[in-house]
């Protein structure tokens, strides 16, 4: 399976984000890709709300999930849009949800971001996703012509349990999008998704948000491919563009084989605390 991997600068003008996401499925298609694989927060990334407000809308008059759903079905190519900000969420709030889109444009799966990043961090940034999103409630894994792909988004990436029910039904790619933060990119990015991949005995395909935006942030990058024994079959680094990774999905066999840790899982227990 070949992979095209969208690392983008996402604004906040959902038009423009739009025309970056169409071309990145042109280019995908023109590489030889299965599936186009973009960041988290692709159609929009805003952190000041009221602003954010005036382009936000649900599922059936999102601009930007309609632009993607035509040139998927145009170029005839899989995308899994890492997600969108949209409206309909409980309590009023908005929900930050996936998509997996096929080949004749329609939305195959839903996934709608569980853990929400809440956090002052030592720089002075702080961050209330909460505030803004409701968390989801299902696992989700969406089912494609070439494997089993488990749905996650970002912050998702430090509860292993989300991952361990992911596998446990049968995941054999992971995906993550992301819109990291700068500094804990650099101590923890690499690390997380390896051992995710890993403990899982799967791909992890995590395109990811880089640069400084409109909006004030600055984001990571890196997007990842990593294969089922850890090793990092594609890092794009800083900059904007489209990478392409190979999938042998052999090697994930051979992997599984060679550490069965999946077959050798046992329920855990109650947590016994000596006195």
């Amino acid at each position: 399976m070949r992979v095209a991997l969208l690392q983008s600068r996402t604004g906040i003008d959902p038009a423009a984000n739009a025309a970056v996401l169409v071309d990145a499925v042109a280019r995908a298609k023109a590489g030889g890709a299965e599936m186009l694989f973009t960041p988290e927060m692709s159609g929009l990334l805003d952190q000041n709300r009221k602003r954010a407000a005036a382009h936000l809308s649900d599922e059936t008059g999102d601009p930007v999930l309609a632009a993607v759903r035509k040139a998927a079905a145009d170029h005839g190519i899989w995308v899994h849009i890492g997600s969108l900000a949209q409206t309909g969420g409980s309590d009023g709030r908005l929900v930050n949800r996936a998509f997996m889109i096929d080949d004749g444009g329609a939305v195959r799966a839903r996934y709608d971001k569980i853990h929400l990043f809440d956090v002052d961090l030592p720089t002075g940034e702080s961050w209330r996703e909460s505030a803004a999103y409701a968390p989801g409630e299902r696992v989700v894994i969406a089912a494609t012509p070439w494997a089993k792909i488990g749905l996650s988004i970002c912050y998702d990436m430090r509860f292993p349990d989300l991952y361990r029910a992911l596998s446990n039904g049968g995941a054999e790619i992971l995906a993550v999008p992301a819109a990291f933060t700068v500094p804990t990119g650099k101590a923890h990015w690499h690390v997380l998704l390896r051992a995710r991949a890993i403990e899982a005995g799967a791909f992890v395909v995590a395109a990811a948000q880089w640069g400084d935006h409109e909006d004030g942030r600055a984001t990571y990058g890196h997007s990842l491919v990593v294969d089922p024994w850890g090793e990092v079959l594609l890092d794009m680094g800083e900059g904007e563009g489209v990478g392409f990774a190979d999938l042998d999905m052999a090697r994930l066999a051979d992997v599984r084989a060679r550490v069965p840790a999946l077959k050798n899982r046992r329920p855990i227990g109650a947590v016994e605390v000596s006195a």
